[in-house]
Parts: structure tokens; C-alpha cells; sequence
């Protein structure tokens, strides 16, 4: 038996170096050949390229256009002689303040005491051509106006009484100025 494995062991090592040595030559000549391609290709892969960067410079101009000619400063001191007013300053028009501001001396009408958003509108009468609104006040009683009567608590003043809505200009005073202004405001019909 060990005959046998011995005569096996020889003939497979025969058998192993024969085909090795087979196969040696032409696995060196294929590692030849892809040697000698790559090094070709490498020697002149960026000769062009290196050309065309070193050509590319030859032909470009320079095409700046001259600076233009500065014109010397001159300064100006803001308003010198004092015509002009302030820009960062709030200007009042005393003018039209003084023409909004309510007659603080005459005597109060009664929808006066309340404040507008408690007022409803609840209907129109007309009376011999002239247009009245039915306010309720909160304290639940009917009261008529017409336009030029007072109400509300910011100066409101009826202007025109429709259908819809009572038509109201309250006079306030703003807080940032002092000036008074007018606001616009309504009473919407409550259906």
C-alpha cells in the first residue's frame, strides 16, 4: 500500500511540474504584452494636451477698457442755512391739527358716555325727510341720531345714516405726535 502511494505521489508531482512548466511560457509572454501596451500608452498620453495649454496663452489679447476720470469731490453741509427742516425730526402740521381737534367746552350728548363698540344699530326711521338710526346702548334703551350728532367716546360725529350702517368720523389723538387725527368708523345693521 505504501508502494502504491508513493508510485501516486510521484506521478501526480511529475504531472503538476510538466503542466506548470506549460503553462509558465505563456502566462509570461500575456504579462509581456499587457506590460509593453501600458507602457506605451503612458509616453505620450498628455503631449497634446500639455501642447494645446502651452499654444492655448499665444493668441488671447488683453481687452481692458481705460478707467474713467474721477470728478473731485465736493462736500455740501446739510442744510447750512437752516431752510430746510430736520428729515429725522417729525413735523407737525399745526394747520390741520388744529382744525381736528374737538370742542373740548361743549356739553356731551348721551350716546357719548358709552364706547362705540357697545353701541347696536337696529333701524332706520325717516321723519319729514330726515334720516334718524336706532341705537341700543348696552344698558338695553333705544336712542335716535341723526347725522351731525355725537357719539362714542373717541369724538365720533354721524356723518350719514343708511340702511346698512351709520357712518361715523371719530377725532383721536395720536399718541406718537400729539396731532389729532380722524378715523373713520361704523355701526353695521344687526339683523
Amino acid at each position: 500500500m505504501n508502494q502504491q502511494r508513493g508510485w501516486l505521489a510521484a506521478y501526480t508531482s511529475i504531472k503538476e511540474t510538466d503542466l506548470m512548466q506549460r503553462l509558465k511560457i505563456p502566462a509570461l509572454l500575456l504579462f509581456f504584452l499587457v506590460l509593453g501596451f501600458l507602457t506605451g500608452c503612458s509616453q505620450n498620453a498628455n503631449e497634446d494636451l500639455e501642447a494645446f495649454f502651452r499654444n492655448a496663452g499665444k493668441d488671447m489679447q488683453v481687452k481692458i477698457k481705460p478707467l474713467p476720470e474721477m470728478k473731485s469731490y465736493f462736500a455740501l453741509e446739510f442744510n447750512s442755512d437752516g431752510a430746510l427742516n430736520d428729515p429725522f425730526k417729525l413735523r407737525k402740521d399745526f394747520n390741520k391739527s388744529a382744525i381736528l381737534a374737538p370742542n373740548l367746552n361743549r356739553p356731551k350728548q348721551p350716546l357719548e358716555a358709552y364706547p362705540l363698540e357697545s353701541i347696536k344699530y337696529v333701524g332706520m326711521l325717516e321723519r319729514a325727510k330726515t334720516v334718524y338710526a336706532l341705537l341700543k346702548t348696552p344698558d338695553d334703551n333705544i336712542q335716535q341720531v341723526q347725522p351731525g350728532q355725537y357719539i362714542g367716546q373717541n369724538f365720533g360725529k354721524v356723518t350719514a345714516v343708511t340702511e346698512n350702517a351709520v357712518e361715523i368720523r371719530e377725532v383721536i389723538q395720536d399718541e406718537s405726535t400729539g396731532d389729532w387725527v380722524e378715523q373713520p368708523a361704523s355701526l353695521l345693521l344687526n339683523e
